[in-house]
């Protein structure tokens, strides 16, 4: 099953920056969590100005990235996540690891409905 990724960034950055950031975690998720190529479902919000506050030590590059999926990865697996996104994102579209912000949301398998059916069952 596809992790839902919501990912938020300041307006402005041009289609390929968004995209950079849609692969670089895609793949860092393949890689890392070893889910299937096809099992992808990304977001970006990008946000005005006026409607994030961040610590002034944060460039315009910030990059908060929010991973739902069912739990059961171990810790050392979420640890190769994390350094695979950073590491990502780094390479392309250049975020610095200062300017990346990453949670990991995990629920019960119960509590998700995929193609009219929930799961868990």
């Amino acid at each position: 099953m596809c992790p839902l990724v919501r990912i938020e960034i300041k307006k402005g950055k041009s289609k390929e920056h968004k995209k950079a950031i849609l692969n670089s975690i895609h793949d860092a998720l393949i890689k890392s969590v070893k889910i299937k190529d096809t099992h992808i479902f990304q977001r970006i919000y990008e946000l005005d100005e006026d409607s994030l506050e961040v610590p002034k030590s944060k460039t315009s590059n910030i990059t908060l990235v929010e991973i739902i999926m069912f739990r059961g990865r171990t810790k050392e697996t979420k640890k190769a996540l994390y350094k695979a996104i950073t590491n990502n994102l780094a390479s392309n579209p250049k975020i610095e690891e200062n300017d990346i912000t990453i949670v990991l949301i995990e629920t019960p398998l119960e509590n998700w409905m995929i193609d009219g059916k929930q799961q868990g069952e």
